[in-house]
């Protein structure tokens, strides 16, 4: 039985019933409907924190979708269960790959920008200031792009980059 049939919140049994009366009413195709099944399991198990099923539906939604834009959600959330793993090479790479898709995603840019502070800090603890640096520096540049896309917010990010002298 998929997951969405028998999760008990309230909410996800809300979005299940809307969602499922979307996919009647849209034109898709059953392959379509079948990824955005795989793709609402996905969310549903990545919710409750059950990361090795939501990977397992993400990745069949993916071999399913065709959509470019609809698959760089689901990239993007593959890359949010890694970036939970502390699998952060694994991460930024399908943030890359969610973004080569649709460059629209302020979050991912935020995330890739979290994940590139995350290693100059830990540079900084390893006694390596000019690796912290540049490590900044690209957090600077994603942090950039996100603000770009969504002024207004990632307001830490913002003052950050006005403290360290990297906004331009």
């Amino acid at each position: 039985m998929p997951r969405s049939r028998i999760n008990g919140n309230f909410i996800d049994k809300t979005f299940s019933i809307v969602a499922n009366i979307l996919l009647q009413i849209i034109p898709t195709t059953s392959g379509e409907k079948e990824a955005f099944t795989y793709y609402r399991d996905g969310m549903s198990s990545q919710s409750e924190g059950n990361y090795a099923e939501a990977l397992q539906n993400y990745y069949e939604a993916m071999r399913l979708e065709i959509d470019p834009y609809d698959r760089s959600y689901i990239l993007y959330n593959i890359g949010l269960i890694h970036t939970s793993n502390g699998e952060h090479t694994k991460a930024l790479e399908y943030y890359f790959r969610a973004l080569e898709r649709n460059p629209f995603l302020p979050q991912a840019f935020n995330n890739m920008a979290v994940i590139c502070h995350y290693r100059g800090e830990q540079a900084i603890h390893q006694g390596d200031s000019e690796i912290a640096e540049a490590w900044f520096d690209q957090a600077a540049e994603y942090w950039k792009q996100a603000i770009a896309l969504t002024p207004g917010n990632y307001i830490e990010a913002h003052n950050w980059l006005k403290i360290t002298g990297r906004f331009e």
